[in-house]
């Protein structure tokens, strides 16, 4: 692939030039010269390409109902990108809980669970499930507790006397998750 700046012969030219090579422009003025590329008639998706395809195109549809949030048009300002591929990189990316801090809970009603999660764009809600061997004690949702948008506190509602563990739900502003599970001793 080949790059020009400035030169008089290519500028403002785009498309293909026969079946050898196309020419395009990209958002900050470089003209690139690339072999045109080529495709088996024949060819066939394999079941994680047509997957992959799937999500794209799920992906797509997110970003062009979400493409004009501020969220994203900011971040796309500060990437020097656009808000439709914020959107797009937003819908791939999953958020994640990165820690539980349950050291001063022992299952009395109205005492804290923090919660740390974080997405690459912006965690919308948490998601709290006590249980006891898969029967649900209590649950309920996380309100924000940071600055950040990365810290979240749960205020235990229910006397929850002997809890086998907790599950916790990040989602972001596409509705993906990350899923996470403690047990507890």
């Amino acid at each position: 692939m080949a790059e020009v700046f400035n030169n008089i012969f290519v500028r403002g030219l785009t498309g293909a030039v026969g079946d050898q090579f196309v020419i395009r422009r990209t958002r900050s003025g470089k003209t690139i010269i690339a072999n045109k590329p080529r495709f088996d008639k024949n060819r066939e998706f394999s079941p994680s390409q047509k997957a992959h395809q799937n999500a794209f195109r799920q992906a797509a549809r997110y970003a062009k109902a979400a493409q004009t949030l501020p969220l994203y048009i900011e971040r796309a300002k500060a990437a020097n990108s656009t808000s439709y591929n914020m959107a797009v990189a937003d819908w791939f990316g999953k958020p994640e809980i990165l820690a539980l801090d349950a050291s001063g809970w022992t299952g009395a009603i109205g005492q804290t669970i923090r919660i740390k999660a974080q997405d690459d764009t912006k965690v919308t809600r948490v998601t709290v499930v006590i249980h006891n061997n898969g029967a649900i004690l209590e649950q309920g949702e996380a309100v924000p507790s940071g600055t950040d948008g990365s810290l979240w506190t749960y205020v235990t509602t229910t006397q929850v006397t002997p809890a086998q563990g907790i599950l916790l739900d990040a989602y972001d502003l596409p509705g993906q998750f990350g899923a996470s599970s403690v047990a507890m001793n």
